[in-house]
């Protein structure tokens, strides 16, 4: 296996973006992680992907390894602090692969530096029309109601506030519970590794903001029932593969078919079988299958 090196690249905001890169050919492929996550997820395809790549997985501002001394607004701030990570690392032409809401910043960095992004790989991702928060109750069932403000969703007594409590406290019980309830609904990390998932998700200091950039993000050109759209996805104009799992539990099948339908022809879906949240962990192999074929076309 290549050594995977971890690195640290100052911002001229004032924060500092954690990554990790594995060596590998001439071949750029950023990956982007999704929320209650980091760079540590990505383990399987910084061991496994074909040699021919060389691989950089960051953490976004406020996970892992990165600071969080400014409140993100929106999937738009990653997605500066991304750009400006990629111009230290001198990158000028890669592929990404953004996973959930990662998949939300890759599609901005998609749209935004359209020179540079060569393919775009969607994994389980947020819609191009967002992700919305319905309020719960202290049961944790749905209220059926949108919120729309950050303040409400920090309040969310059903959803929010107990993960919020986990992390706080460190409890991994309560975290391997709600993974195994919504993420792993088909297979489970060995022990080592999902040791490991659940110390880096204690990591995250920004809940609340993740939340809200989500439940306002909408790049696509109509109302989401709670923003305007900006109309950004139509600027994506690298080739993208938009992949989803037929178990997962926490993004459907509809918001694959939404990027798809708001990028254009040059998106093309395709589902995972047997995989729900993470196929990084329910089938590598028919992910990265998928993943290399794509970038090798």
């Amino acid at each position: 296996m290549r050594p995977i090196r971890i690195g640290t690249v100052e911002l001229s905001n004032g924060e500092k973006l954690g990554y990790r890169m594995r060596e590998g050919g001439e071949r750029p492929l950023v990956l982007i992680h999704g929320n209650m996550t980091s760079s540590v997820h990505w383990d399987v395809v910084l061991e496994r992907i074909d040699g021919r790549f060389r691989v950089y997985a960051v953490d976004l501002r406020g996970f892992g390894l990165s600071t969080y001394r400014r409140p993100v607004e929106s999937l738009r701030d990653f997605a500066a602090d991304v750009k400006e990570w990629i111009d230290a690392l001198g990158l000028e032409r890669y592929s990404v692969m953004g996973w959930s809401m990662g998949g939300g910043v890759a599609m901005h960095l998609a749209a935004d530096r359209p020179e540079q992004v060569e393919k775009l790989v969607l994994l389980a991702s947020v819609s191009t029309r967002g992700y919305p928060f319905y309020g719960t109750d202290e049961k944790g069932q749905p209220t059926g109601r949108r919120l729309s403000t950050r303040a409400e969703i920090a309040d969310d007594p059903g959803k929010t506030l107990p993960i919020l409590r986990a992390l706080r406290q460190r409890d991994k019980q309560f975290l391997r519970n709600l993974w195994e309830m919504l993420i792993y609904t088909h297979r489970r990390p060995d022990p080592d590794r999902y040791e490991a998932y659940l110390e880096d998700i204690l990591t995250q200091r920004n809940l609340v903001d993740v939340y809200h950039a989500l439940n306002t993000f909408n790049i696509s050109d109509r109302h989401n029932g709670l923003v305007d759209g900006t109309g950004e996805a139509e600027r994506i104009v690298a080739p993208t593969l938009v992949l989803w799992g037929d178990r997962d539990r926490v993004v459907p099948e509809r918001m694959a078919l939404e990027i798809v339908e708001d990028i254009g022809s040059g998106a093309r879906p395709v589902g995972l079988v047997d995989c729900g949240h993470s196929p990084l962990v329910d089938d590598p192999e028919q992910l990265l299958g998928r993943v290399t074929r794509f970038l090798d076309e």
